[in-house]
């Protein structure tokens, strides 16, 4: 966020919002994660366990970082969880895809997808490594990349076919969407407190997410 925009007591007031909307993540994502081991033990399914933790982890780490980024305050400590925060996002992307690449596909496409993703994840974080003094400059390449990997859900849509998973197909639509469409309020720098009303449309994304994999998968 473009905070030079906002004056001192709207900086102040969007990191705290910032900061809530985004602790709220990190609430709901051990509460998640604990639904989704509960049941994934009940159903005596090791490799569903395996899938919800790698996510559960990841969907923790991502909140997390962007709550302690816009929470502390401190020049020097800030630029670095920026790095971090930022990094989170495509891990949690990775996390994301990673139930339905093991629970909806086998053979060499399961082996595909799960090393694409990751080392995508990988990449991102090399680059955000790499480019961690210039940020800004690469800001919407960074979101174009983001977006870009989230929709590489769209070569899932076979298994999905397949498995008849049609609720589960709409949910992850719905979730990509609004992912998709807040990256509008993202770059929406003159609009006040754009980056908190950001924050809401991924934690509503992700909470979409979770009751896909929850009640569908």
């Amino acid at each position: 966020m473009k905070e030079k925009l906002l004056n001192a007591k709207d900086r102040i007031i969007s990191e705290i919002w910032n900061a809530i909307t985004h602790g709220i993540g990190v609430v709901l994502g051990v509460v998640f994660l604990v639904m989704l081991i509960l049941r994934s033990i009940d159903e005596k399914n090791l490799t569903a366990l395996v899938a919800y933790c790698i996510y559960g982890a990841c969907f923790i780490l991502m909140f997390l970082m962007s709550t302690l980024y816009h929470a502390i305050q401190h020049k020097k400590a800030k630029s670095v969880l920026r790095i971090f925060d930022h990094i989170s996002i495509y891990y949690f992307i990775a996390g994301s895809f990673t139930p339905p690449i093991l629970l909806l596909t086998d053979g060499w496409q399961r082996i595909f997808f799960l090393v694409l993703m990751w080392a995508l994840a990988i990449l991102g974080t090399i680059y955000k490594v790499t480019i961690k003094n210039k940020m800004d400059k690469y800001k919407g390449l960074s979101t174009v990349l983001y977006i870009a990997m989230g929709w590489m859900a769209v070569f899932l849509i076979n298994p999905v076919i397949h498995h008849r998973y049609w609720q589960f197909g709409v949910l992850m639509l719905i979730g990509g969407l609004l992912y998709t469409f807040g990256t509008l309020f993202y770059k929406s720098y003159k609009l006040k407190y754009n980056h908190v009303i950001w924050h809401l449309f991924v934690l509503s994304a992700a909470v979409v997410h979770f009751r896909a994999f929850y009640k569908y998968l």
